[in-house]
């Protein structure tokens, strides 16, 4: 009992010295006066976010060559997806999240397969060929198709680019957890499940 409570001490004094205190609330304020709250904006940007529920395209867990940059203009240059490495030529490409196939072909001089995942979503990957075609329905992780060289000169790579309608939007947004950490005040609650523990 006696250290749990000196483990308590110890942790709420460096707390309330580090957090800056709140003005007492008026008489008759809500005990919550002091609090602020996210606006509704913030909610919804918050809410609108991707929540890293999709899965990596390649096996195991790439490393990224090339992060996303976006232009400022769509007419300018810029990197409008990831180039993430693979372990080598030939590796199969799956798709990060379910979806319809909506293009398999030849984009300049490069295979490419792009997939809806319904929402406004689509993952384009090149260069990637395939033996799917358009309409067929794709489940997450499931093989879309098969690396082939050249992207990133003697690396082995693949390009995933995924639009929000018309916009490009960064792929790491929906495979990494990229929303900042939140931290939790201590509270009373908190040091009796430790006593109890």
């Amino acid at each position: 009992m006696k250290a749990a409570f000196l483990l308590a001490a110890v942790l709420v004094l460096p707390a309330a010295a580090a957090v800056p205190q709140a003005a007492a609330p008026q008489t008759g304020s809500p005990p919550s006066a002091g609090i602020q709250y996210p606006t509704p904006q913030a909610a919804a940007t918050q809410a609108a976010a991707p929540h890293a529920s999709w899965v990596w395209p390649l096996s195991p867990r790439p490393a990224v060559l090339r992060a996303f940059d976006p232009p400022d203009k769509p007419w300018m240059s810029g990197h409008r997806g990831v180039d993430l490495e693979a372990t080598h030529d030939g590796v199969p490409v799956a798709s990060p999240e379910a979806g319809t196939v909506s293009f398999v072909g030849v984009v300049v001089d490069r295979p490419v397969i792009t997939i809806d995942h319904g929402d406004g979503l689509r993952s384009s990957f090149e260069p990637v060929e395939s033996t799917l075609t358009a309409g067929d329905v794709v489940a997450k992780g499931e093989t879309v198709g098969m690396l082939k060289p050249g992207h990133c000169g003697s690396l082995p790579c693949v390009h995933w680019g995924v639009r929000r309608g018309d916009a490009y939007v960064n792929p790491l947004d929906f495979v990494t957890d990229l929303r900042p950490s939140i931290l939790l005040p201590v509270t009373p609650a908190r040091f009796r499940a430790l006593d109890d523990g």
